[in-house]
């Protein structure tokens, strides 16, 4: 049994993970992080896409976050976030439905606004994608 640090994933409305792992990856804005037990403390922004977990004993499993924050403190890694799925919960039909209604509003734009919005529809199903993506990957 590998070392580990208690991991908190919250999302606006629940917690959705809360346990021992050996090891968290997330997308940052800088970049993919992997945050093992003594990590030095930091708090950084993540952007949508897959959380993946390695709990105590190995096993993996995927998240999606729309962004939020990641903290890092001796003991604890925090994930907040506004949404927070499983990835076993996720409808790929429908995220693949929401890209293509994003792709089409963005060839059709009459506005920035709409624009925008748009174009953020397009990144958090692309980033819903990536995360259905991961846990096929982990189950092969």
């Amino acid at each position: 049994m590998g070392i580990t640090v208690h991991c908190d994933i919250v999302s606006a409305e629940e917690e959705i993970f809360s346990g021992l792992v050996e090891m968290v990856i997330a997308a940052g804005s800088e970049g993919d992080l992997g945050i093992a037990p003594g990590h030095t403390p930091l708090m950084t922004q993540l952007i949508p896409g897959p959380v993946r977990v390695v709990k105590q004993g190995g096993e993996e499993e995927v998240y999606y976050v729309s962004g939020g924050f990641l903290e890092v403190q001796p003991n604890i890694v925090t994930i907040l976030s506004d949404t927070a799925i499983r990835a076993v919960d996720m409808d790929e039909a429908a995220a693949l439905e929401a890209k293509k209604e994003a792709e089409k509003a963005l060839a059709n734009q009459t506005g920035e606004f709409e624009y925008s919005r748009a174009a953020t529809q397009l990144a958090e199903a692309v980033a819903q994608l990536r995360a259905i993506q991961q846990l096929r990957n982990k189950l092969r």
